[in-house]
């Protein structure tokens, strides 16, 4: 059985362009903080312990976006993290922060793609991706990616949001893309992905109500941002800000029914 691909983003180098913009933007740490994920720091670390980090311990940190995590799991466990992003601003950004927190003897960043990781064959125990896999255009590629960079035996954790059932209109489009929405797989999708690049699946773990919370925060500093906006206390983002409100409500409500979902996995190669 073969993971079937989902429905084709607008455009995919469109979708890796807007969200290496977007996820580098003051706008987006604004809205989301240091840590662009459901669950924060938290689920950072429990993807950490079923990884089985410690020192010694080679991470990948697959769309690293600020840092944060890479950042969290060497201070954590001890462990030697790079982090590889699509943005030139995010990595430089990432590379500052190490050095700030004391950690950059243990932790890098590359600028790169995941799709085409600029590292070489097996050279990493571990893997993580955070909320970031249900934005590649090309996930099988990405998971076929993830199976070189590890050695025999290297363990693979996503953590992404799932989806169950049909979305509602409103939650398609490049916005919703790059808020990690419009192509939310089933978590059985998931596990395809990894299963077909040659992964075996060992743990599965739901934590739906950390989305809940991140969808509320959102939409309460999406209240505040288009406030500041009308004062004149900030510029206005280069974002629809109403296309941002109509889909933030909608997802809060696919989250209520049980559309949407968050969950944490974590695959062995063989």
């Amino acid at each position: 059985m073969t993971a079937e691909r989902g429905p084709a983003p607008p455009n995919a180098g469109e979708v890796k362009s807007c969200c290496a913009s977007l996820y580098a933007s003051d706008w987006a740490r604004l809205l989301l903080g240091d840590s662009f994920h459901p669950g924060g720091m938290a689920l950072t670390e429990r993807l950490g312990a079923m990884l089985a980090l410690r020192p010694g311990i080679r991470v990948l940190d697959v769309a690293t976006g600020p840092g944060s995590s890479a950042i969290h799991l060497a201070r954590r466990f001890g462990c030697a993290v790079t982090g590889v992003d699509l943005s030139v601003a995010n990595v430089s950004s990432a590379r500052a922060a190490a050095a700030r927190a004391g950690v950059d003897d243990l932790v890098q960043f590359l600028e790169g793609d995941a799709e085409r990781l600029p590292v070489t064959d097996g050279c990493f125990d571990a893997l993580i991706c955070e909320c970031a896999f249900c934005t590649f255009p090309d996930k099988p590629a990405a998971a076929a990616e993830f199976a070189r960079v590890l050695r025999p035996g290297g363990r693979v954790g996503l953590s992404d949001l799932t989806r169950d059932g049909a979305l509602p209109p409103d939650l398609d489009g490049l916005l919703a893309w790059v808020a990690c929405i419009a192509d939310a797989q089933p978590l059985a999708a998931y596990t395809l992905y990894l299963e077909d690049a040659g992964f075996s699946i060992g743990h599965v773990e739901p934590h739906d109500g950390a989305l809940r919370e991140m969808v509320g925060q959102i939409r309460t500093r999406l209240l505040g941002v288009e406030l500041m906006i009308k004062i004149g206390k900030i510029e206005a983002p280069a974002v629809d800000m109403a296309q941002a409100m109509r889909l933030a409500r909608s997802a809060a409500s696919a989250v209520q029914e049980g559309t949407l979902g968050y969950a944490l996995i974590v695959g062995v190669r063989p």
